[in-house]
């Protein structure tokens, strides 16, 4: 038997997930919203997607309030993408998913996240082991690894070398219009 196209037919909450978050692309868009870019041009330029597919996990994203548009210039007419409330519940699964890909042969480990307040390493989904919490992504901090490229092609993995937190928006000059 062929595997479908959707998964309209299962009654699973996870199959209902995988509608919205599921697709290849997907999720590679919301870490890097995480991350703090917000423009078109910049997650084209950092993921590499074709423009059309990207242009349509954008849209779908939005369709389920995941990502929200927000206008930063009228003249001519610009937009940014922000992680919604809802996109930000996805932080444990992404946290988690990057966590169990570091298992994976060849994987590397690319990027630390730490508690801001107190510089602790998170936990395999979000909290923090030293003081006991669960950490809102505004309050993690994300450094270097050992393995990540010190000296990469793009400019906003070049921007991402720095530590920062979460959902800061990346700032590049490559992004201004």
């Amino acid at each position: 038997m062929a595997l479908g196209k959707d998964y309209a037919a299962q009654q699973c909450s996870i199959a209902r997930a995988l509608e919205v978050i599921g697709e290849r692309w997907t999720l590679l868009v919301v870490r890097d919203a995480f991350y703090g870019v917000r423009r078109y041009n910049d997650f084209l330029v950092h993921l590499g997607a074709p423009r059309a597919v990207l242009a349509g996990r954008l849209q779908a994203l939005i369709r389920a309030g995941v990502l929200e548009k927000r206008r930063y210039q009228e003249s001519p007419p610009r937009d940014e993408y922000v992680l919604t409330e809802r996109g930000l519940e996805l932080w444990p699964t992404l946290r988690s998913l990057g966590l169990w890909g570091r298992g994976l042969p060849g994987a590397l480990a690319v990027r630390i996240f730490r508690h801001a307040a107190c510089g602790t390493e998170l936990g395999a989904y979000g909290e923090c082991p030293a003081c006991g919490v669960g950490v809102p992504p505004a309050e993690v901090e994300m450094t270097p690894g050992p393995d990540l490229d010190p000296e990469p092609s793009d400019p906003v993995s070049r921007a991402l070398l720095a530590p920062r937190r979460l959902l800061e928006p990346l700032e590049m000059e490559a992004s201004r219009p």
